[in-house]
């Protein structure tokens, strides 16, 4: 349906208006919180826990509680990602309709998704496609996190004797970490969108799992299909983790619950 990115914003705004750009953005706005807060801190707490007596984190600890934190997060990543597909797919849902002649345009709410999935799957409907979710965000956060720490160990620190990066530092590491990232892992964020699409075309790819889903992929569309999105991703993931590791080390957090940083 859209030949590229601009493509896409022109004819979701023709059709939806600009406030079309937002779809999804509630789920987000409600979700994003939890998921940062549980990403970070629970990466903090495993690397600490995997420090070796020397007060040594070798590279392969740092990945694994860059891995650990990604596992904790998608207790809430899931049900974000799977609402926030549905509504930002609404626009071809919608398009679907008027193509084979419905009379009405099916209206799709956060609520009205979560109500139904309740209703005929119950709580486990909100976490379909949850290994696929897990795939993705493991493998991001195994990358993540080692490539921000290292980053920002490079830039110069605050002059209060605290030995940690100045704030655009850590700002810069968390865009160029997570532009990256996402990039590596766009592959797994192609599958688990697909997997976690509840409304399908006739003429469109059914898919019985993550192999199912990578093989058809692969034959139907070729390699190149897994990059799709990957610039879209690279420039929302770039300055929401940039401004997220930023904030994170103003100390925030210490500060409400009077904690020594």
């Amino acid at each position: 349906m859209y030949n590229s990115m601009l493509d896409c914003f022109k004819k979701t705004y023709r059709v939806e208006g600009y406030f079309g750009m937002y779809r999804g953005s509630g789920v987000n706005i409600l979700l994003i919180t939890p998921e940062k807060a549980i990403k970070l801190t629970a990466n903090d707490y495993f690397r600490h826990h995997l420090t070796t007596k020397d007060g040594k984190l070798p590279i392969h600890r740092e990945m694994a509680a860059g891995g650990l934190a990604g596992l904790c997060q998608i207790v809430v990543t899931t049900p974000m990602e799977l609402l926030k597909i549905q509504l930002q797919d609404a626009g071809r849902v919608a398009a679907q309709a008027v193509s084979s002649g419905q009379a009405s345009i099916p209206k799709i709410s956060a609520t009205s998704i979560t109500l139904q999935l309740l209703r005929e799957k119950g709580i486990l409907g909100l976490y379909r496609g949850t290994t696929a979710t897990m795939l993705r965000d493991v493998s991001f956060s195994v990358v993540y996190f080692p490539l921000f720490a290292h980053l920002n160990s490079l830039g110069p620190r605050k002059s209060d004797g605290s030995g940690e990066a100045v704030f655009w530092c850590s700002f810069l590491a968390g865009c160029a970490s997570g532009s990256l990232s996402a990039l590596a892992v766009n592959p797994f964020d192609v599958v688990k969108t697909r997997l976690q699409l509840l409304s399908k075309g006739a003429n469109e790819a059914q898919y019985s799992g993550i192999l199912n889903a990578i093989t058809t992929i692969l034959k139907d569309e070729g390699p190149q299909a897994f990059f799709k999105g990957g610039a879209c991703r690279m420039i929302v993931i770039a300055p929401l983790f940039g401004i997220a590791q930023m904030v994170y080390y103003f100390g925030v957090g210490e500060a409400i619950l009077g904690y020594k940083k």
